[in-house]
């Protein structure tokens, strides 16, 4: 018996109570039922969930729950992503520990999670931060340290010279440290990184298998990987008593005989040799100690200002044995092929720009066949004959001016130059990359350890795997000074030699936090095994993951990461995939005010608000219908009032009409025109739903669907002597199980309700999605347009299955139509099935 009013608090409690009590999302780990792995990409604990969460984790419980109804098995797991930099500024602020900040906020955002009805497995949670989890990521460092995977080099670092500490990223606030307000510089430091170059090519190969991605990802990724194909070559440099050359790295050989000077970059161990004893000793190293405070990003961005200077050295063109001069650059990265590029300002925007800057010479030795001729300024003058320059030309052309390649194809003279400097010992063919290795050190507490020990006899020693995890001490200050919190720790530091046995110091770096969340999603399957990171069986059965959920702003770091560390894991044999994720969905931000909800802009919304004022199933299904998954939601209250409206509107129909069927009506059958439309737009729904889950998961179109049927159900009761119980409980039926993934409460008590016994999604239900038949779609009758010289006169019902011969005919003997054409002539009769007949007649 329902209630006459609506009551969310109650149903929803009621609802999740069953499902955890009876713990219908458990996943076991074998099926005869295919398995389908959802997740959502897992949450740092910050204290409060908001919209954004409200909406990803609708959409995966959307999929979860349809799956299930689909006759999938499902893992639908959910965790934490617990270490990292805000504990730690809050442990500075408030004076509390990072664990216990951590932990209770996981408890806080588990209660809210749990309140929105999410069909996780609960039994399967993951905390980053717990030994049990972080004593795997440890383990995963020392057999990549062991496969030289994982190494140690000096790295630049932002530098707060005030606190004496290294600052993340996020904590440089327009080149100055955000608690001081001191300017960052730029300080070497010992780092450990990880070798993910050596996996950039299979990263980028990988990513023509990920057809399930969205284009744009795959492009970021790809561009990211940055593949250059091209040539290194040697120019000879012109320094006394040096037989020395510098190499620099170029993606256009063709365009070899239009070098007119040098870039390198201001960390290049030469840049500094170069400028020794000339006359621009001085501005060199200057300007060197200028760039090492800003920024590498804004550096090379092609909005910022190209800087430099000469250092008043010059090596040799291989080819032609012309003086090019070399600069310094502060767009040259000494990370991005070899730190020195040979400038082409004709055939390059940023050296053309550069060149402009500072008047050196432009040369064009690729010429567009289609258009007139172009020059620029080669020493200083300009040929009278052609045009001026006004920026780089880039495209393919016909080598000019390019010695005997001279006239040939650009694309052709790339082989062709880069075979000639092979074979005269003056350079090679290279393929480069610009991703860099992984630098995952960080001088900070709040993260995993890093299990190495320092031995003066013994070098770098790996913690033995018996001794694993290294704990996290908690005798440690925060003051938000000095180095790493954990060197002030004497206990931790101190540590005995595995091989040895003498007294050794541990590393005080911990992990980057991205370490932590590359793997967490293969913890799922086996989140309690105590010998293993993985049981690679279970492995087999789950992985890989089938559809990934989470936010564009992760579609470099974390999946490429990702991606890397199941490749890894792959190779050391802990699990037979990989990639790690089938079929990814990036959905769009929250949006309200115009901008992205965010406390400091003050336009959150508080999901417990909504929960409280309207339940969960409102809020879920506003979410959801609001707007396509991919694109951004605006925020709007009237549509939470709406959805909010739709809902009791269901439950109000459902009070009305669902006592007259508890086991008394079972066949879908209907006698009557409105019956038999009633069943049809049933039919029609399911397949439209159907198909929207089944494509890019179009949620917004699915639950206007269900709206566009609810409003015909309610047209078919309004009217009581033309109602026939058994397509009416056909419909109801089948709405709830189509409603039931978006709003499964009340869902549940409305089925509940309809004299079924098992719910919904009891596990041992046999009940699954509707099923469509095609012949219920097809309508008994069909208007038929028809026209006279194309023109609308009139419309013809006629009998579904009619053949066209007889539909032409009526339309001919149509009372209407027969006025206007009698006394013409007719020339044609043209029918288009199913739409309509044009007579032609004059």
């Amino acid at each position: 018996m329902l209630n006459n009013q609506y009551d969310p608090k109650a149903i929803e409690k009621k609802w999740q109570g069953i499902w955890s009590e009876q713990k219908y999302f458990k996943s076991e780990d074998a099926s005869d039922k295919p398995k389908y792995f959802c997740l959502e990409m897992f949450p740092y604990p910050s204290g409060k969930i908001h919209m954004g969460h409200v909406r990803v984790y609708a959409i995966g419980d959307v999929i979860s729950r349809y799956k299930r109804l689909r006759g999938f098995h499902l893992l639908h797991p959910m965790g934490w992503d617990s270490f990292g930099l805000p504990a730690e500024n809050a442990a500075i602020q408030k004076g509390i520990h990072p664990a216990e900040w951590t932990l209770r906020n996981i408890a806080a955002m588990r209660e809210q999670l749990k309140s929105m009805g999410l069909s996780y497995d609960w039994d399967r949670e993951v905390t980053t931060c717990l030994p049990d989890y972080y004593r795997w990521t440890q383990w995963f460092f020392i057999k990549m340290f062991e496969k030289g995977l994982a190494y140690k080099k000096k790295s630049s670092v932002n530098w707060c010279p005030s606190c004496l500490t290294v600052l993340a990223n996020e904590q440089v606030e327009e080149g100055k440290c955000w608690r001081c307000e001191s300017v960052v510089g730029q300080k070497e430091l010992e780092q450990w990184f990880f070798k993910i170059t050596a996996y950039a090519e299979r990263l980028l190969e990988g990513c023509e298998r990920l057809t399930h991605w969205p284009e744009r990802v795959l492009t970021m990724q790809k561009n990211w990987i940055g593949k250059s194909i091209g040539a290194e070559i040697d120019f000879p440099l012109e320094i006394e008593d040096s037989r020395g050359a510098l190499r620099v790295f170029t993606t256009r050989p063709d365009t070899l005989f239009g070098a007119t000077f040098i870039s390198i970059a201001p960390e290049h161990p030469l840049a500094v040799i170069l400028a020794r004893n000339t006359p621009q000793e001085k501005a060199v190293g200057a300007f060197i100690e200028k760039i090492k405070a800003q920024d590498k990003e804004s550096r090379t961005s092609e909005l910022a200002e190209k800087e430099g200077v000469f250092t008043g050295s010059y090596a040799i063109h291989p080819l032609t044995g012309w003086k090019i001069p070399i600069w310094v650059a502060n767009f040259v990265l000494l990370e991005y092929g070899t730190g020195a590029v040979m400038a082409v300002p004709a055939h390059d925007q940023r050296d053309f720009e550069f060149a402009g800057k500072y008047h050196l010479p432009v040369k064009v030795v690729i010429q567009n066949p289609e258009a007139a001729l172009l020059s620029g300024p080669v020493l200083g003058s300009t040929d009278p004959q052609v045009g001026p320059m006004r920026e780089a030309y880039i495209a393919p052309g016909v080598l000019v001016d390019s010695g005997p390649f001279t006239g040939l194809p650009s694309e052709e003279a790339k082989g062709k130059i880069t075979e000639r400097l092979s074979n005269e010992r003056k350079g090679k063919a290279k393929i480069n990359y610009r991703i860099r290795d992984w630098g995952v050190s960080r001088q900070r507490y709040w993260g995993t350890p890093i299990p190495m020990i320092y031995c003066k006899d013994c070098g770098t020693v790996p913690v033995p795997e018996d001794r694993l995890p290294v704990i996290l001490p908690t005798d440690v200050p925060f003051t938000g000074k000095g180095g790493s919190p954990l060197a002030e720790s004497e206990k931790f530091v101190r540590a005995e030699c595995p091989r040895c046995h003498q007294e050794g110091r541990r590393e005080t770096d911990t992990m980057d936090t991205f370490v932590d969340s590359s793997w967490y999603f293969l913890r799922y399957v086996s989140p309690h095994a105590t010998d293993r990171p993985v049981d690679r069986k279970k492995g087999e059965f789950w992985l890989p993951v089938d559809q990934y959920v989470g936010g564009i702003e992760h579609a470099v770091l974390h999946l490429l990461y990702a991606r890397f560390f199941t490749k890894v894991l792959h190779d050391l044999e802990v699990i037979s995939i990989d990639e790690p994720f089938s079929s990814l969905l990036t959905q769009g931000m929250v949006i309200k005010d115009g901008a992205k909800m965010s406390k400091s802009k003050g336009n959150v919304v508080d999901p417990d608000y909504l929960i409280h004022q309207y339940g969960a199933d409102t809020s879920r299904l506003f979410s959801l219908f609001a707007a396509p998954p991919e694109k951004d939601l605006e925020w709007n209250d009237q549509g939470v009032e709406g959805s909010y409206r739709f809902l009791n509107k269901v439950w109000n129909l459902y009070t009305a009409f669902h006592e007259p069927f508890n086991r008394t009506v079972s066949s879908p059958l209907a006698g009557r025109a409105e019956g038999k439309a009633l069943l049809r737009k049933t039919h029609q729904t399911i397949k439209k739903i159907t198909e929207d889950m089944e494509k890019d998961f179009h949620f917004n179109t699915a639950v206007a669907a269900l709206m566009e049927l609810f409003n015909t159900v309610a047209d078919y009761v309004s009217r009581p002597e033309r109602v026939e119980p058994g397509a009416l409980k056909f419909t109801l039926e089948t709405f709830v199980l189509l409603l039931s993934p978006f709003a499964p409460h009340i869902a549940e008590e409305l089925w509940e309700s309809l004299g079924e016994k098992t719910p919904i999604f009891d596990p041992r239900s046999v009940r699954l999605w509707p099923a469509f038949d095609p012949e219920e779609l097809i309508a008994d009758e069909m208007v038929i347009v028809i026209q006279v010289n194309g023109k609308l006169r009139g419309k013809l019902q006629v009998p579904y299955h009619s053949d066209g011969e007889s539909i032409k005919q009526n339309a001919l003997n149509d009372p209407k139509i027969k006025e206007w054409i009698q006394d013409k002539r007719i020339h044609k009769v043209i029918y288009v099935e199913k739409k309509l007949v044009n007579i032609v007649a004059g």
